[in-house]
């Protein structure tokens, strides 16, 4: 591994932008330079599943034209990009993973983050690996394979983003759009040594509605906070498709993430609800609260219980692979994951008084945490409370668990609540793995998350290490 500025080959949508503006750089240049890392890198990784290299680019020609005569659409114009695949993309086939999924469509609509994309005049490269309908937080689906780690592709990249936050750590695009109903981008972005933010729920508009419900966010996945901030900036805008959708901000997150840490309020949770991390692990966010401190923030160190949120959630998120799958004949089913079916077998079993059981669970534990937060602006807690694992596997070795939620206890509560959560790199294992810090906020604390992280980062260079170049050998 190596620190890089960010310049060379993982260039950043703000030097994108900067450089499209003063002619430095060029859309059409950029596109091409992803594309070749895309086909260098992407054998080893397996983060996409469709390339569209020649409508990418046509968007780069028309974008270059754009910002040559001075009318860029927005920042993000020129700027490469990839969607997962859970996104209905207009022309592309939205597969989710699974042979379920007839590719001939037609395909004709765009999801609303993806529309807001098009309309900033982002090259839209292709779209990236998910697990069967992004049900579990690691990235392999009989359709398209498993995705490996860009810091060792023999371990898994996390999921269920997990091809986004792959292309994005290689700079195969600047950024990517993932979806995140249990920690879906924040796991793969603690793995891979990138950024990711699930926003508070409705912030970012969502069509189709997701089978897990109100559990599920769409959100940006960077390579820098600065960024993240910029992409949700484009991505916020109220669309009539969503009935949840939250009004369009009237403030820009890229601005308000400019303010430092002095004199926030911040939380530090080692353990939330109990669950104890890796050492290293719980050695970095200790680390990461002292930078903080030593910026100006008062951090204080916590307990964080979470009553009922491990078993509200298995409720919830299992009733609905449960009800995902009872959409399809019965017949169809032997094509599908068989640890997916077992899940659904699992969710089946919830009666209609224990999902209400876990809904009230889930206000409790909203209103704990609103409570909390009047004593604090953020909270700090691990991402995960493990590195990366081996591919092709939803628990790691020797796990007591039997499914994905047991190694994830510091994200999925957060789904429960609707809380933005960021996920940014503070450091690496003894075994260069990354490990990632997780910054939580009130609802529609979005700008104060965002502005946590951005001080962390400038003050940080963990987000400027890149990973080796990945190997199929």
């Amino acid at each position: 591994m190596s620190a890089d500025t960010g310049s060379g080959s993982r260039p950043t949508a703000h030097e994108l932008a900067a450089g499209y503006a003063d002619g430095s750089r060029s859309p059409v240049v950029e596109t091409e330079a992803a594309l070749m890392r895309i086909g260098a890198a992407d054998p080893a990784v397996n983060a996409f599943v469709l390339v569209d290299a020649e409508g990418a680019r046509r968007s780069a020609r028309s974008s270059e034209t754009r910002w040559q005569a001075g009318r860029p659409l927005s920042p993000a114009d020129g700027v490469p990009t990839s969607v997962k695949d859970l996104f209905l993309t207009r022309g592309w086939p939205t597969l989710r993973g699974s042979w379920l999924v007839d590719a001939d469509g037609p395909w004709p609509q765009d999801a609303p983050a993806v529309a807001r994309l098009r309309e900033a005049g982002a090259v839209l490269l292709g779209k990236t690996t998910t697990p069967e309908f992004g049900w579990k937080a690691v990235t392999d689906s009989a359709r398209f394979g498993p995705t490996g780690n860009p810091w060792d592709p023999r371990l898994t990249a996390g999921g269920s983003s997990g091809g986004s936050a792959a292309a994005v750590a290689l700079g195969m695009g600047s950024w990517s759009i993932g979806t995140d109903g249990g920690g879906s981008v924040r796991i793969p972005a603690a793995f891979t040594g990138t950024v990711a933010l699930k926003p508070t729920y409705g912030l970012v508009p969502h069509y189709p509605p997701s089978p897990f419900g109100t559990l599920a966010h769409a959100g940006p996945m960077t390579t820098t906070v600065a960024d993240a901030a910029l992409l949700l900036d484009l991505l916020t805008g109220f669309d009539a498709r969503d009935w949840s959708a939250l009004p369009t901000p009237r403030d820009s997150f890229l601005t308000a993430s400019r303010g430092g840490v002095r004199g926030l309020r911040i939380g530090c949770a080692l353990r939330p609800g109990g669950h104890r991390a890796e050492p290293e692990v719980e050695h970095a966010i200790g680390e990461a609260a002292d930078v903080l401190r030593t910026a100006g923030a008062v951090v204080t160190e916590l307990e964080l219980a979470l009553p009922g949120a491990e078993e509200a959630f298995g409720v919830l998120w299992f009733s609905g692979v449960a009800k995902l799958l009872a959409g399809y004949p019965a017949d169809r089913l032997s094509v599908v994951d068989p640890a997916l079916l077992a899940a659904a077998d699992l969710g089946a079993r919830v009666s209609g008084s224990d999902y209400l059981d876990a809904t009230a669970v889930r206000m409790s534990l909203g209103l704990q945490m609103s409570q909390l937060h009047t004593h604090y602006d953020v909270i700090l807690t691990p991402t995960m409370p493990i590195t990366p694992f081996a591919v092709n596997q939803e628990v790691p070795n020797g796990w007591p668990g039997t499914f994905w939620p047991s190694w994830t206890p510091y994200t999925y509560p957060f789904n429960l609540t609707q809380q933005p959560a960021l996920s940014v790199p503070c450091g690496f294992s003894s075994t260069g793995l990354p490990i990632g810090l997780q910054i939580v906020g009130p609802r529609h604390g979005d700008a104060a998350v965002l502005q946590v992280g951005r001080a962390y980062e400038g003050l940080t260079d963990w987000t400027a290490w890149l990973p080796p170049n990945p190997s199929t050998s």
